[in-house]
This record gives structure tokens, sequence and C-alpha cells, in this order.
């Protein structure tokens, strides 16, 4: 967004002033500050000024734990923390498989995020009937650890994950800013979370510590029970503070991101060097290779994220050369990656394993080689920032697409 004009230029589009400010708070309060300079007379933007700096009465949040949208929370984390402890029961009966687990906390932040959004009808169903599937199909599998259906369990909470993004974007599913504050949402997510687990973990060690000085061994207890209810409950608390735009976790992620982005790429570079050094082969070593690809895919998710939080400020800084040499890092990683697939694929012949890792590194491919592309045109002064973000964003739907496909296909096609 132009902080010089943007504002001024849609003065009298209430619609467009407010989806700048909704896709991005900062860089319209920037923008707002320059317009306010230029005509401080216009009623328009006297109006969002005494939005932008209203100040609540103390009063008005004396009412917080009686908001609707709080009782819901606790309603649904306690939901998730009984359901997780049902299915968690079941699973140590061995009578449904562990990842089942899955729909003991996804699907209650999907129900807040649709009592939240308010999504027209066919979004609901969508959802309901997608979510139901999916748990129906799971469970008519076979136990059995044959390769298919591990895969199948292992491409499952992506396939949700992009469930409760259709939750999270309601209506505006199809709107690339609405995707992207879905991925910021989860960066925040996942640094609130570790920070709320890491307290639990403390709590949880303090207290069997009290409880053995007494002579009670409650570690089965306690793990069984408190530990596999409060670490689902918790989700669905930390999805409703960040949802909440609360300034904890808003404030943290970005540096993170920025601090993890040069750490990592220090440590991938040192990690090839040692790779080429040692004269270690992915095409031979199954081990080795994947390894690979699952650094491959912490590149991906460090260099998404930062992305993410980097906001629509037109200027270049370090962090953008730094994200495009992780990204060509990346595509390095999964170009050798890819040969090795397809030698062992020539070799070895095709199975269910060799034909998802195929499948998947060509995935990544493609969007990294979409991003690579977007970030050097933004390099070279010929495009801006938000080029960047649409490469990720609009490509969305293509991990969640073949996370479907191995999940409803696989056990299908190899058994």
């Amino acid at each position: 967004m132009d902080s010089n004009n943007m504002v001024i230029e849609n003065i009298a589009n209430p619609n467009e002033l407010e989806r700048l400010f909704r896709e991005d708070p900062k860089a319209f309060k920037k923008a707002f500050a320059h317009a306010f300079e230029q005509t401080p007379d216009s009623p328009v933007l006297a109006v969002w000024y005494e939005r932008l700096h209203f100040k609540e009465a103390a009063n008005t949040e004396k009412d917080f734990f009686l908001q609707k949208d709080f009782l819901l929370m606790g309603i649904l984390a306690i939901l998730a923390g009984i359901s997780t402890r049902i299915i968690f029961h079941f699973v140590e009966q061995q009578a449904i498989a562990p990842v089942n687990l899955a729909f003991g906390v996804l699907p209650f932040i999907a129900v807040y995020f649709v009592y939240k959004n308010q999504p027209k009808k066919y979004v609901l169903y969508c959802l309901a009937v997608l979510f139901l599937i999916s748990g129906i199909y799971l469970n008519m599998l076979p136990l059995e650890y044959t390769d298919s259906i591990i895969l199948a369990y292992l491409h499952l909470p992506v396939f949700l994950w992009a469930l409760v993004g259709l939750a999270f974007t309601g209506n505006e599913y199809g709107k690339d800013s609405m995707r992207l504050a879905y991925l910021k949402f989860n960066l925040n997510f996942f640094v609130l979370y570790a920070g709320m687990a890491i307290s639990g973990m403390l709590l949880a060690a303090i207290t069997m510590q009290l409880f053995s000085f007494i002579g009670l061994n409650i570690e089965e207890f306690y793990f069984s029970n408190i530990v596999l209810f409060g670490a689902a409950a918790i989700a669905v608390v930390t999805a409703y503070v960040v949802s909440r735009n609360l300034k904890l976790a808003k404030n943290i992620a970005p540096y993170i991101a920025k601090i993890f982005s040069p750490l990592v790429l220090a440590t991938l570079l040192a990690y090839l060097i040692a790779v080429i050094w040692l004269e270690k082969n992915p095409f031979l070593d199954r081990n080795f290779l994947i390894a690979f690809n699952g650094i491959l895919l912490g590149v991906l998710v460090v260099t998404i994220f930062s992305i993410t939080e980097s906001g629509s400020d037109e200027k270049k800084n370090i962090s953008d050369y730094i994200n495009f040499a992780l990204i060509v890092l990346a595509l390095i990683i999964d170009s050798v990656a890819l040969s090795a697939i397809v030698f062992r694929l020539s070799s070895y012949g095709i199975t269910p394993n060799r034909l998802a890792v195929l499948g998947v590194n060509i995935v990544i491919w493609a969007n990294l080689i979409w991003i690579m592309l977007s970030y050097l045109r933004f390099l070279r002064n010929k495009t801006g920032p938000s080029t960047i973000q649409d490469a990720v964003t609009k490509y969305l739907p293509v991990y969640g697409i073949w996370a479907a496909f191995v999940i409803f296909a696989f056990p299908i096609i190899f058994n």
C-alpha cells in the first residue's frame, strides 16, 4: 500500500478503506497518518482518526468473561479436552488409529471460526460433510500399518488444516488477503501455543515432584488425563486469543520469523557443506533422502511464515535477501531430492512411499519456483511485495488437494 496517497485515493470508498485496514492495519495506520496531515478537515478521516485512536473505558472490560465468544470458547475447550480423552481411550485399546486424536481438537477450532464468521450455508455444509467423510473413511480403513494407510494417516492433519482454513476464511475463502491472514494466524498460534505448552510442562513437573514427596506416583494418571485434556483445551484457547488479535502473540511472531530466517539459512549452509564434504549420497541412502525432505519442509515453512510477517511495505530489507537465499537453497535441495526419487523409482519400482514423496516434492518444487520468480521481480523493483504473498496464498489449496488425494486414493490404489 502506498503510504502517501492510498487512503486519499479511496477516501470516497468506505468499503475499500475498510478492506485496506483489515488487510494490513500497520501499513494502513502509516498511510492514514500521511493522509490526515494533508487533509485534516476531512470528515471521513476524522471518523477514522477517532476509530484508530479511540480508548475504551475501563468498565467495558468488566464483562469480558461474560462475552458470548469467550463463553463459547470455554465450552469448546472443555469439549475438546473431553473428546480427546475419549478418543485416547480407544487408541489405548488399539480400536482406532492414533491420528484420530486430530478430531479431538481441529473440529472444535473450526466450530469457533464458524460461529465468529457466520459463513453461508453451503460453506457450513461443506465443512460438516468433509469433516464427517474424512472421519468415517479414516476409520473404515483396516487398522494395518501398510505404506498406503500410513501415508493417509500422515496427510490427514494437512487436509484437516485446510478445512480449518476454510472455516477461518468463511465466505471470503477465495480472497488472497484472507488466506494470508490464515497463515499469520498459524504462526501466531504456534508461537503462543508453544509458550503455553512450556508453562504446562513446568507445572506438570512441579506437580508430580510435589506428589512424589508424599509417596504418590501420579505420573501415568496425570499424563493420561490432565496433560492430554489440557493440551487439547489450550489449543482452542490459543485459537481464541490469536483470533481476538491480542497483542501477546501478535507482537512476538514477526520477531520470531525475522530471528529464525537467518539462523535457518546459516544452519542449512553449514549442513550442505558437511553433506558435500562427507560425500553423502541421497540417491543410495534412503534415510538420508528422508532427512533431506524433512529439511526441505522445514525451510519451506520458515520461508512462508517469514513472507507472511513481512507486511506490505514497499521497501526492501535484509530479510528479503535472506528469504530469497533460503528459497534458492530449498530449490536446490528439492531438485536433488526429485532426482533421487526418480532414480529410486526407475531402479527399484513404484511403491506408495516413493510415489507420495515424488508427488509432494513436485508440489513444493512448483511453489518454490513461483515464489522465487516473484521475489526476483520484487528485488529488481519490477513488482511490489504483494506478488510474493500471492505466490504463497494462491497456491495453498494445492497442498490440501494433494493431501486429500493421498488420504482417499492411495489406500484404494495400493490395497
